[in-house]
């Protein structure tokens, strides 16, 4: 009965729907708190999903914490399932839906705008280069301001990048390398300045590790991004935990961001409670304070005024737009940003990717027969039942792990094609895609492998040193 709380809760009004998520929010904080059993938490953490499921079905909003429901119409006659269940906020992604995601929609309910054909030429124009397979292929697909980006760049006005991981393991999977080979793609295009946030103080905040273990996997992921191919010259890398204690600019800035948003507005943006450590409170800032060029006056020369430029997952968006409300009341700039899909995991794009699970994803520290034994055993298929099946009706593209997974990796357009084309049309078969699928992944992670070698203490240290960039400000 605990999984399936719904028998009841249709005889519930919006008012007590919200008290249950929050009784149950605190059980699951609870839980962990106390490091109960997985399985108990992974129990209660489904009910807490399928509670705040129920509230957006009779109230039509999603469940803010701290924010009751005012007198709302019922729209249970209006909302489809598929609407339902799509949760997305920085630390949780639900879909019930095998294709994942429905990004349209997701669009509308943040309120971006879609990267559409019009835009991708516009930024072919400008760089003069043919626009990355994830821009093509629509892996960034939603963007706040991105032409305003490009009008400032036609007018050869300045604007920087800025991206971020939270390190909350040593190892790094594939799906972290996205927004990274994307942002290294933009500032060669570009040809501008790039900073790289790595949350440390976040993961000690949220996780159960000590301030030495997320420094150390600061440093450790840091290798990672490196690898990417990044640029010395061009690019700053810092721990959060080390810069926070060495730039004026970068505390002032945070302190103006806290000083504009109240309790009650991050606890509606992130769902905090009052049993959350004023840590967690506090901590958007900081992840706010890296789209203001003033923190990093070793790199702009002082100047405040330079925009931004924020290629990230969709989930990080509520952080930049809080950002963005804030940026006109203390006299910066809002930064703009691009936002990609979500990475799917092994066993499908309804289900999410954890470091703590090394069956979820392909791992960069991961051999070639363990990819390949990954791949072979837990790569969710489209394919048909049988081969006869297969034959005749062909497999479903959209739901196959397999070919997203070339959707991101493999670079050829019309191999792609055909690969989707005979798939489709059962030519192809599952396990002849899982081929290709190997082939494709053991050269690519053996060569980052290769690369991150390469990389020494030392050259972390030049990375995460604050110094001016190879650009005049």
């Amino acid at each position: 009965m605990a999984d399936s709380p719904n028998c009841d809760l249709k005889f519930l009004s919006p008012l007590q729907l919200f008290e249950r998520v929050t009784e149950q929010g605190e059980k699951v904080r609870a839980l962990k708190a106390g490091k109960a059993p997985k399985d108990e938490i992974d129990a209660a953490v489904r009910m807490l999903l399928s509670l705040k499921l129920s509230y957006k079905t009779t109230t039509g909003q999603d469940y803010q914490a701290g924010l009751p429901p005012k007198d709302l119409v019922l729209i249970n006659n209006g909302t489809t399932k598929e609407e339902d269940e799509d949760l997305v906020d920085p630390w949780n992604v639900q879909t019930s839906n095998a294709k994942g995601v429905d990004y349209d929609k997701l669009i509308v309910r943040f309120g971006s705008s879609k990267i559409d054909t019009d835009l991708i030429n516009r930024i072919e124009r400008a760089t003069g280069q043919k626009p990355h397979h994830f821009l093509r292929r629509g892996i960034f697909f939603s963007h706040r301001d991105m032409d305003q980006v490009l009008d400032a760049y036609e007018n050869k006005k300045p604007f920087y990048l800025y991206t971020g991981r939270g390190p909350s393991s040593q190892a790094m999977h594939v799906g972290h390398l996205i927004p990274f080979l994307f942002t290294k793609w933009l500032q060669e295009v570009f040809d501008v300045p790039l900073v790289i946030q790595l949350t440390d103080d976040e993961k000690y905040l949220w996780k159960d590790m000590t301030i030495e273990k997320a420094y150390e996997y600061a440093r450790e992921n840091a290798k990672d991004i490196i690898a990417c191919g990044f640029d010395i010259n061009k690019t700053f890398i810092f721990s959060d935990l080390d810069y926070l204690g060495t730039s004026a600019g970068f505390y002032k800035n945070i302190v103006r961001v806290q000083k504009h948003v109240t309790f009650n507005q991050v606890k509606g943006i992130f769902g905090f409670t009052d049993s959350d450590c004023i840590g967690k409170i506090s901590f958007p800032a900081i992840q706010a304070a890296p789209s203001f060029s003033s923190s990093f006056p070793q790199i702009f020369n002082g100047k405040e005024n330079i925009q931004c430029l924020i290629p990230c997952a969709i989930d990080q968006d509520p952080y930049f737009r809080m950002t963005r409300d804030v940026a006109p009341r203390i006299g910066q700039p809002k930064p703009a940003l691009l936002h990609s899909v979500f990475f799917p995991a092994l066993q499908g794009a309804q289900t999410k990717m954890s470091a703590s699970d090394p069956n979820s994803s392909i791992f960069l520290t991961d051999t070639p027969k363990q990819i390949k034994t990954k791949i072979n055993k837990h790569a969710f298929s489209g394919g048909r039942d049988t081969i006869e099946e297969h034959r005749k009706y062909g497999g479903n593209c959209d739901v196959d792990v397999s070919f997203m997974y070339l959707t991101f990796f493999l670079e050829d357009d019309d191999r792609l094609e055909q690969l989707k084309q005979a798939y489709t049309s059962g030519e192809l078969l599952t396990g002849e895609l899982k081929k290709v699928l190997i082939e494709t992944m053991q050269p690519l992670v053996a060569a980052h492998q290769e690369r991150r070698k390469q990389v020494t203490d030392e050259i972390v240290k030049q990375f995460m040193t604050p110094r001016k960039l190879a650009f005049e400000f």
